[in-house]
């Protein structure tokens, strides 16, 4: 995986650049030592690793505009970070490049239950938003599995998803506006606490743009009332083409719960081994979660019991109370945290027409035996969004190597089932080079085009979302660094 070379201009105005930094924001909010920076040399994705020239930890929105405007006039890189809980590479620095952390920007600044809106400084984390308008019987609908540690910078930045968007939707569909400062510190407001804005949707092109066109300082979100109940169900399979048919049948027959996940054998017994879920001992689990009144409860599990008795499910198992409920989810949210017992691990992240379902699982089994690399799976299954983890020993030499083109193997497969790349992970650096698989030169064209508008000078994560080859020329007429 190639990186740019880091600049040596801007590395021989090292100090000079530290100064100017710790002028704009006082001694503790720059790091530069070396024990300092290797906290922030990577994000999730630990395979590929760089200590920044700096990180930047502002407090405010005018601190960040200081820290980019600074950068811009000294044409250094700015990497944004949210947590640095994302798995793609989006927050990997380059040696000449400033990491703009967001961690201290954790206030709530508004909270309208009137009109179904929070509003937040963007370096808060994703769970906390619910906590804070939980007394007011509200919640914040995207629920990724870093959910706890996550930063809602990192969310709109990755358009992340979670368990319940197959219900609620991801990032985008709850994001009403935000704040942004731009690469030359200009800060602008893009739409707000409504339900739509006037003119282009300039929303949408930020959100999920990966730190390519601007940082976002604050975030209005959309929050929902609280459900008067809900209750997760566990079914077992004997097969994984089995359950991912049964997916596809209780989607094709018009139901909507509010979540439908997947396991495979050696993620449930990773996860049951951590927490103690009484998973089922099978060969695939769905945890399938529907939420209403308590006659609609049971009205929407008959008819999925129906369904999926037409797959032979081998186990069957309703929440009985709140506590088993929450220890459903734990094993499932804990699965990425559990699977390090497996060994190391790539998690890919693409996304699939939930028709295609077994045929896919069938087919990344005959990958996996055909790399010789063993394959867990645990995924969204009910919008399609796969999670294969490709387990392999980073101590034995060409692994690393042999993972990633497996990797390449499925996520090529999920565009040609009619899927795409990324679901919720995004591009960062792990899938930069497979770009040309789903987009057209044209298609990627015109995708850098708008990030020559917002960030002429492409400082703003570098190296990041487009292939090297392709955006060579967009770099070199901005005078950015070549690789």
């Amino acid at each position: 995986m190639q990186m740019p070379h880091a600049n040596p201009a801007i590395l021989e105005r090292r100090d000079d650049i530290l100064a100017q930094l710790r002028g704009a924001l006082g001694p503790d909010g720059v790091i530069d030592s070396p024990a300092g920076l290797r906290t922030y040399e990577c994000d999730a994705l630990s395979a590929y690793a760089c200590p920044p020239l700096a990180v930047t930890l502002p407090r405010s929105t005018d601190e960040v505009a200081a820290v980019l405007r600074l950068c811009h006039a000294a044409r250094v890189p700015v990497v944004p970070r949210g947590a640095g809980t994302g798995l793609a590479g989006g927050a990997l620095p380059t040696a000449d490049a400033v990491v703009l952390g967001l961690s201290r920007m954790d206030r709530v600044l508004e909270i309208d239950t009137a009109n179904r809106f929070i509003r937040v400084e963007a370096g808060r984390t994703n769970l906390s938003v619910s906590e804070a308008v939980s007394e007011h019987g509200f919640f914040y609908a995207p629920d990724p599995s870093s959910q706890l540690a996550c930063a809602i910078a990192g969310n709109i930045a990755m358009n992340s998803g979670g368990a319940h968007c197959l219900k609620y939707g991801v990032t985008t569909n709850n994001l009403l506006g935000a704040k942004v400062v731009l690469m030359d510190g200009t800060v602008i407001d893009l739409g707000g606490p409504h339900l739509d804005a006037p003119g282009l949707d300039l929303l949408g092109v930020l959100c999920g743009s990966e730190g390519q066109l601007g940082v976002v300082t604050e975030a209005c979100l959309r929050i929902l009332p609280r459900p008067e109940g809900a209750r997760p169900v566990l079914m077992g399979f004997d097969t994984n083409a089995a359950a991912g048919a049964c997916v596809a049948d209780i989607i094709r027959a018009g139901l909507l719960p509010v979540a439908i996940e997947f396991m495979d054998r050696p993620c449930i017994r990773a996860c049951e081994d951590f927490a103690h879920a009484d998973y089922p001992d099978c060969e695939a689990l769905l945890i399938i979660e529907v939420e209403g009144a308590p006659v609609e409860i049971d009205h929407q599990l008959a008819l999925i019991r129906e369904i999926a008795a037409q797959h032979n499910p081998v186990a069957w198992r309703e929440s009985r109370s709140e506590a088993e409920s929450a220890l459903i989810w734990l094993g499932r949210k804990s699965a990425f945290g559990a699977m390090g017992q497996l060994g190391d691990y790539i998690c890919l992240d693409g996304t699939i027409p939930v028709s295609a379902l077994p045929q896919v699982l069938d087919r990344i089994a005959a990958l996996s035996a055909e790399f010789d690399l063993p394959v867990a799976n645990v995924f969204h299954a009910g919008d399609g969004n796969l999670h294969p983890l490709i387990i392999y020993d980073a101590n034995t030499p060409g692994a690393l190597e042999r993972a990633e083109a497996l990797g390449a193997a499925i996520l090529t497969l999920c565009v040609e089932m009619g899927g795409c790349l990324t679901g919720e992970h995004g591009v960062g650096v792990e899938k930069r080079d497979l770009m040309a698989v789903q987009f057209t030169p044209d298609d990627l064209r015109a995708q850098m085009r708008v990030k020559d508008v917002f960030d002429p000078e492409w400082l703003l994560n570098p190296a990041k979302v487009f292939p090297l080859d392709a955006s060579a020329a967009h770099r070199q007429a901005a005078g950015a660094a070549a690789p």
